[in-house]
């Protein structure tokens, strides 16, 4: 029997090797995570696409839906990618989510406002109505603005002594001032042209509201403002916060393919009027 010499022996090779065991609970929210943000941003940029080529747009804001929808997919990528999810510090993770959640928090309880108030049904007997404007295209008023104007006949039928302001200027995308368009709709339905007063400058909501009030008194008056469901919540505060003492919202039906993008547009409405100190009084 041969007898290895000490010198003849071959050390064997150390490996070092570093295993990361992943928490299975964590896996499978990362998995569920990913899944989850792969589904929204499928939904947004099939929402961002549909309204482009099948449903129609005013403006350019429905592009905000395929930027949502390339945000939510890098999320997704992230929640499957965990060696690419390393390379990224904690710390901006965690500031990534405290922002995401609180964001989301403050969008839930704008919404919950906005959705609060589109069913307002509007006082009967009110001295005035307002409609608000909206677009008015070559061919007549787009569709959202036609159903503020169908819902004032409804109240004017119902309240025939009612007076009519209709407010609204004219855009860079319009004919004619919207209040000029909507004034002769309304004549055209049946209202005397002397129960409507034209206000034709204004830009925006808070616009149409401040020039309207130089056509009444806003601290006696009984109001009724006429604008679709998604925006009567900020119609009717930023009235109040101009002094309007006795107004009502009157909700007018919305287009239902683009209520999800209305919803979304008038979140930024409202945080806009908010931080711009429009929704509130400061007297």
């Amino acid at each position: 029997m041969f007898r290895r010499k000490r010198n003849d022996l071959v050390p064997f090779e150390k490996h070092k090797r570093v295993i990361r065991l992943e928490d299975r609970g964590r896996e499978r929210e990362l998995k569920f995570g990913a899944f989850f943000f792969g589904v929204l941003a499928f939904f947004c940029v099939l929402y961002c696409v549909g309204i482009g080529l099948v449903i129609g747009y005013g403006t350019k804001f429905f592009l905000i839906w395929g930027l949502m929808g390339v945000g939510f997919g890098g999320i997704s990528f992230l929640c499957a990618k965990p060696a690419v999810r390393r390379k990224i510090p904690a710390v901006l993770i965690r500031l990534f989510w405290i922002c995401f959640c609180v964001g989301l928090a403050v969008f839930l309880l704008v919404e919950g406002l906005v959705l609060s108030r589109c069913s307002a049904q509007g006082m009967e007997g009110a001295d005035y109505v307002i409609v608000l404007g909206a677009q008015w295209k070559t061919s007549g008023p787009s569709r959202v603005l036609q159903y503020r104007l169908d819902k004032a006949l409804e109240y004017w039928r119902r309240n025939p002594d009612v007076k009519v302001i209709v407010s609204g200027g004219q855009g860079p995308n319009e004919p004619i001032a919207e209040a000029d368009g909507m004034f002769s709709y309304l004549t055209q339905a049946g209202i005397p042209a002397e129960q409507i007063l034209v206000e034709n400058q204004s830009t925006n909501t808070y616009e149409n509201l401040r020039n309207s009030a130089a056509l009444l008194d806003k601290e006696q008056a009984r109001v009724v403002i006429v604008t679709n469901n998604f925006h009567v919540f900020r119609a009717e505060k930023i009235a109040g916060a101009q002094g309007y003492r006795n107004v009502s919202g009157l909700a007018a039906p919305s287009y239902a393919p683009m209520q999800l993008n209305n919803l979304l547009r008038e979140f930024f409405g409202v945080t806009k009027d908010f931080l711009m100190g429009n929704l509130m009084s400061w007297d």
